[in-house]
């Protein structure tokens, strides 16, 4: 059965990206954290440059998925991801279709319909592997329905010290998490997390 795994890079002090949106001191290690080449796929391929620690990591994680979950805001800042995600096919939480989509040629699709519809609709796609979760208020929600199984995350070796938080807004705290394993690599530590369901 798919499980439902949040996968995001963040500070040291609990933060995603800056008050601008801006994610490059947390995602730095990706391009420059040692000379092992990790390269996409989707619209828009890229190539990354990290240590072998965070090559096996990253490999790992994303060979797991068939699907990727998302909100509107993490949609709008990566610029679509050009129509295709590298992760497969992607689902957009939004509560209307932006104009210009759906795409003929796109595997993104938007759910107007809640959490619940969006997460049905990303396992279906995920055909028995796991979806790959961004955003922090799409993390929000789906911990505070109870829908998320797994928390990866890579913190980054930088303090932010203000901007967006990924845990703030969440009901049900505290919440007791799994041991988790940890990896360590070049100016980030790779941390993943299984949830207890009650």
């Amino acid at each position: 059965m798919s499980k439902v795994v949040a996968i995001m890079s963040m500070s040291l002090d609990g933060f995603v990206a800056d008050p601008d949106d801006g994610v490059a001191e947390v995602f730095d290690w990706y391009a420059s954290s040692g000379d092992v080449q990790i390269h996409t796929g989707g619209s828009n391929p890229m190539t990354f440059s990290m240590s072998e620690s965070s090559a096996q990591h990253v490999r790992e994680l994303t060979s797991e998925l068939g699907a990727v979950l998302t909100g509107r805001r993490t949609f709008d800042v990566a610029g679509g991801w050009g129509g295709d995600h590298a992760w497969g096919p992607a689902f957009v939480l939004a509560h209307e279709i932006p104009a210009g989509w759906p795409r003929a040629d796109s595997t993104v699709t938007f759910v107007t319909d809640g959490i619940e519809s969006a997460v049905t609709q990303a396992k279906a796609a995920a055909g028995g592997k796991a979806v790959g979760v961004h955003g922090a208020d799409t993390i929000q929600q789906l911990l505070n329905a109870g829908l998320l199984d797994e928390i990866s995350v890579d913190i980054a070796a930088v303090l932010l010290g203000s901007g967006v938080r990924l845990f703030d807004h969440l009901d049900g705290t505290p919440a007791v998490l799994g041991s988790p394993s940890s990896i360590q690599g070049v100016g980030v530590t790779h941390l993943r997390y299984p949830i207890h369901t009650q």
